[in-house]
């Protein structure tokens, strides 16, 4: 889910808000499942999500410069 698909499951339009919580709060809970609405990772946190999306096996997008995206197409999850 992107940080605004995580607010609008909560009735909200406030993703900058989900940011700030996953910043202060989200070490315990799988913080890398939340990404931006490209589909990148949180920023300087990118080594760390992308070790735990191998281990998932989420769906990636690669670009020639070797960086990664979550293919949201795919992965997205709509609760």
């Amino acid at each position: 889910m992107t940080y605004g698909d995580v607010a609008a499951a909560i009735g909200s339009r406030a993703a900058r808000g989900v940011g700030q919580v996953m910043a202060y709060y989200g070490a315990d809970v799988a913080w890398w499942r939340v990404v931006r609405a490209s589909g990148h990772p949180a920023a300087d946190h990118e080594q760390r999500a992308l070790e735990h999306f191998r281990a998932e096996g989420t769906p990636l997008k690669w670009s020639a410069t070797g960086t990664f995206r979550v293919d949201l197409a795919t992965a997205r999850h709509t609760p």
